[in-house]
Protein backbone atom coordinates (compact mmCIF):
# COMPACT_ATOMS: atom_id res chain seq x y z
CA UNK A 1 0.00 0.00 0.00
CA UNK A 2 2.61 2.17 1.24
CA UNK A 3 4.14 1.75 -2.82
CA UNK A 4 0.91 2.97 -4.49
CA UNK A 5 0.95 5.59 -2.29
CA UNK A 6 4.05 7.03 -3.24
CA UNK A 7 3.72 6.33 -6.72
CA UNK A 8 0.23 8.14 -7.06
CA UNK A 9 2.29 10.99 -4.74
CA UNK A 10 5.17 11.08 -7.24
CA UNK A 11 2.33 10.78 -10.47
CA UNK A 12 0.86 13.63 -8.82
CA UNK A 13 3.71 15.87 -7.96
CA UNK A 14 4.62 15.38 -12.14
CA UNK A 15 0.95 16.79 -13.64
CA UNK A 16 1.72 19.62 -10.93
CA UNK A 17 5.01 20.85 -11.65
CA UNK A 18 4.45 19.94 -15.74
CA UNK A 19 6.02 22.53 -17.63
CA UNK A 20 5.51 23.57 -21.21
CA UNK A 21 5.97 21.03 -23.85
CA UNK A 22 6.42 23.28 -26.93
CA UNK A 23 7.21 26.50 -26.92
CA UNK A 24 7.68 27.17 -30.76
CA UNK A 25 10.31 29.30 -32.85
CA UNK A 26 13.51 28.37 -31.32
CA UNK A 27 12.60 25.42 -29.15
CA UNK A 28 14.71 22.56 -29.42
CA UNK A 29 13.48 18.87 -28.04
CA UNK A 30 15.66 15.97 -28.34
CA UNK A 31 14.22 12.37 -27.45
CA UNK A 32 16.17 9.28 -26.61
CA UNK A 33 14.28 6.25 -26.17
CA UNK A 34 13.32 2.51 -27.37
CA UNK A 35 12.18 1.39 -30.44
CA UNK A 36 10.02 -1.44 -30.40
CA UNK A 37 8.87 -3.28 -33.77
CA UNK A 38 7.93 -6.82 -35.47
CA UNK A 39 10.95 -8.75 -35.98
CA UNK A 40 13.61 -6.28 -33.57
CA UNK A 41 14.11 -3.86 -31.07
CA UNK A 42 16.71 -1.36 -30.59
CA UNK A 43 17.11 2.91 -30.02
CA UNK A 44 15.84 5.78 -31.29
CA UNK A 45 17.12 9.17 -30.86
CA UNK A 46 15.72 12.50 -32.52
CA UNK A 47 15.79 16.28 -32.72
CA UNK A 48 13.01 18.49 -33.59
CA UNK A 49 14.11 22.35 -33.92
CA UNK A 50 11.14 25.17 -33.62
CA UNK A 51 10.30 27.10 -36.75
CA UNK A 52 6.58 28.57 -35.31
CA UNK A 53 4.19 28.54 -33.10
CA UNK A 54 2.92 25.16 -33.84
CA UNK A 55 5.41 24.21 -36.69
CA UNK A 56 9.32 21.87 -36.46
CA UNK A 57 11.56 19.64 -38.36
CA UNK A 58 14.32 17.72 -37.37
CA UNK A 59 15.99 14.65 -37.53
CA UNK A 60 15.51 10.96 -35.88
CA UNK A 61 17.93 7.69 -36.64
CA UNK A 62 17.05 4.62 -35.10
CA UNK A 63 19.27 1.16 -34.83
CA UNK A 64 18.26 -2.42 -34.10
CA UNK A 65 19.69 -4.46 -31.66
CA UNK A 66 18.02 -7.29 -31.02
CA UNK A 67 17.16 -8.35 -34.71
CA UNK A 68 15.52 -12.13 -35.60
CA UNK A 69 18.00 -14.01 -37.68
CA UNK A 70 16.45 -15.77 -41.25
CA UNK A 71 16.19 -19.50 -42.32
CA UNK A 72 15.11 -21.01 -45.02
CA UNK A 73 13.91 -19.62 -48.88
CA UNK A 74 12.63 -15.98 -48.66
CA UNK A 75 9.37 -15.59 -50.96
CA UNK A 76 9.98 -18.29 -53.29
CA UNK A 77 13.79 -17.59 -54.41
CA UNK A 78 16.15 -20.87 -54.95
CA UNK A 79 18.85 -19.29 -52.86
CA UNK A 80 18.52 -20.74 -49.20
CA UNK A 81 19.64 -18.97 -45.70
CA UNK A 82 21.25 -20.31 -43.04
CA UNK A 83 20.88 -18.18 -39.98
CA UNK A 84 21.43 -15.02 -42.05
CA UNK A 85 22.17 -11.91 -39.99
CA UNK A 86 20.53 -8.66 -41.02
CA UNK A 87 24.14 -6.28 -42.48
CA UNK A 88 24.22 -2.26 -40.61
CA UNK A 89 22.19 -0.71 -43.47
CA UNK A 90 19.21 -3.46 -42.64
CA UNK A 91 19.21 -2.25 -38.97
CA UNK A 92 19.91 1.15 -39.23
CA UNK A 93 17.65 4.30 -40.68
CA UNK A 94 17.63 8.27 -40.74
CA UNK A 95 15.08 10.22 -41.65
CA UNK A 96 14.40 14.20 -41.77
CA UNK A 97 11.09 15.25 -40.64
CA UNK A 98 8.46 17.84 -40.01
CA UNK A 99 5.76 18.28 -37.36
CA UNK A 100 2.70 20.16 -36.77
CA UNK A 101 2.83 20.70 -33.04
CA UNK A 102 -0.52 21.36 -31.12
CA UNK A 103 -0.19 21.94 -27.84
CA UNK A 104 -1.45 25.42 -28.39
CA UNK A 105 -4.17 23.93 -30.62
CA UNK A 106 -5.72 21.63 -28.21
CA UNK A 107 -4.93 24.03 -25.10
CA UNK A 108 -2.69 21.45 -22.85
CA UNK A 109 0.65 23.68 -22.79
CA UNK A 110 2.35 20.76 -21.16
CA UNK A 111 1.22 18.16 -23.71
CA UNK A 112 2.94 18.38 -27.31
CA UNK A 113 0.81 16.27 -29.94
CA UNK A 114 2.93 16.70 -32.95
CA UNK A 115 1.65 14.47 -36.34
CA UNK A 116 4.34 14.65 -38.97
CA UNK A 117 5.55 12.99 -42.17
CA UNK A 118 9.29 12.12 -42.76
CA UNK A 119 11.58 11.33 -45.52
CA UNK A 120 14.28 8.89 -45.12
CA UNK A 121 16.61 6.09 -46.42
CA UNK A 122 14.05 3.52 -46.44
CA UNK A 123 10.63 4.97 -47.18
CA UNK A 124 8.38 8.16 -47.04
CA UNK A 125 6.34 7.68 -43.63
CA UNK A 126 3.69 9.26 -41.35
CA UNK A 127 4.21 9.18 -37.88
CA UNK A 128 2.14 10.52 -34.13
CA UNK A 129 3.50 11.29 -31.11
CA UNK A 130 3.28 13.37 -27.92
CA UNK A 131 5.74 14.81 -24.97
CA UNK A 132 5.00 15.73 -21.38
CA UNK A 133 7.68 17.45 -19.68
CA UNK A 134 7.65 17.05 -16.05
CA UNK A 135 9.84 20.02 -15.39
CA UNK A 136 11.40 22.31 -17.55
CA UNK A 137 13.92 20.23 -18.96
CA UNK A 138 12.84 16.60 -18.48
CA UNK A 139 9.51 14.57 -19.98
CA UNK A 140 8.77 11.62 -21.57
CA UNK A 141 7.78 10.58 -24.92
CA UNK A 142 5.98 8.03 -27.07
CA UNK A 143 5.75 8.07 -31.06
CA UNK A 144 4.25 5.64 -33.57
CA UNK A 145 5.77 5.40 -36.98
CA UNK A 146 4.52 3.88 -40.13
CA UNK A 147 5.80 3.70 -44.16
CA UNK A 148 3.46 5.31 -46.78
CA UNK A 149 5.79 4.75 -49.68
CA UNK A 150 8.32 2.49 -49.64
CA UNK A 151 11.79 2.02 -51.38
CA UNK A 152 13.50 -0.48 -53.18
CA UNK A 153 11.93 -4.14 -54.17
CA UNK A 154 11.08 -6.82 -51.38
CA UNK A 155 13.95 -9.55 -52.43
CA UNK A 156 15.59 -9.42 -49.01
CA UNK A 157 14.81 -11.03 -45.78
CA UNK A 158 15.06 -8.31 -44.16
CA UNK A 159 13.58 -5.55 -45.81
CA UNK A 160 10.96 -5.53 -43.30
CA UNK A 161 12.61 -4.24 -40.71
CA UNK A 162 12.56 -0.39 -41.45
CA UNK A 163 9.34 -0.81 -43.88
CA UNK A 164 7.01 -1.32 -40.50
CA UNK A 165 4.73 0.61 -38.03
CA UNK A 166 7.00 1.42 -35.24
CA UNK A 167 6.46 1.94 -31.53
CA UNK A 168 9.11 4.40 -29.25
CA UNK A 169 8.91 5.94 -26.52
CA UNK A 170 11.46 7.44 -23.89
CA UNK A 171 13.02 10.35 -22.22
CA UNK A 172 12.70 13.69 -23.66
CA UNK A 173 14.59 16.86 -23.03
CA UNK A 174 14.44 20.20 -23.69
CA UNK A 175 17.31 22.19 -24.80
Amino acid sequence: MKKVITLLCLVSFGFINAQEAFSGKGDIKVNVGANLQDGGSGIQGSVDFGLGENFSFGFVASYLLGVDNYSGFYHGSLTPYNDQKPEFIDRFDAKARINANLSSVIGVKQLDVYPGLSLGLHNFGAHVGGRYFFTDGFGVFTEVGFPVAKYGSNNDPFYHLNNQATFSLGASFNL
